[in-house]
């Protein structure tokens, strides 16, 4: 019998499910990720002050450095790899066969990235949308009725 993964995840919730056969029987979450950093203010996350560098110019003013990634960015990064991994290990387990992703389209662009290309090739379908603040009986509802 074939087990597909359905994985809804934003930048700070990632919920894994589990499915089993064509007419997606025992329908269970078997895994839910926080990252309570995804879904804080910018202000809240940064610790200390910009850099500063010295150069050339009027007076050899200071500026300040700006980042390349926010720290926001950088950690739902973070939470994204962390998803990525799971799986990629989960596929070594031969706990799944193909995987479904379910994610705001942003999210699902970082999902997509931190999958290995043996795990990317499991998944069957991508659906840009965010239910993962939807109770396990609502996304089971989603699931059988939109996904095919």
């Amino acid at each position: 019998m074939q087990t597909t993964w359905i994985v809804a995840a934003d930048e700070h919730r990632a919920r894994i499910f589990e499915v089993e056969g064509a007419q997606q029987a025992n329908f269970h979450e078997i895994e839910d990720f926080v990252s309570p950093e995804g879904r804080m203010r910018e202000q809240d996350l940064i610790s200390d002050a910009k850099g500063r560098y010295f150069g050339k110019g009027e007076r050899m003013m200071g500026h300040t450095a700006e980042p390349n990634v926010t720290q926001t960015q950088h950690w739902q990064e973070l939470f994204a790899k962390q998803i990525g991994e799971y799986l990629d290990k989960a596929r070594m387990e031969h706990r799944y066969d193909k995987l479904r992703l379910i994610a705001f389209s942003k999210f699902l662009g970082m999902l997509r990235k931190n999958l290995s290309k043996e795990s990317q090739q499991l998944v069957e379908q991508e659906v840009s949308k965010e239910i993962t603040g939807l109770d396990e009986k609502e996304i089971e509802s989603y699931i059988k009725t939109q996904l095919h």
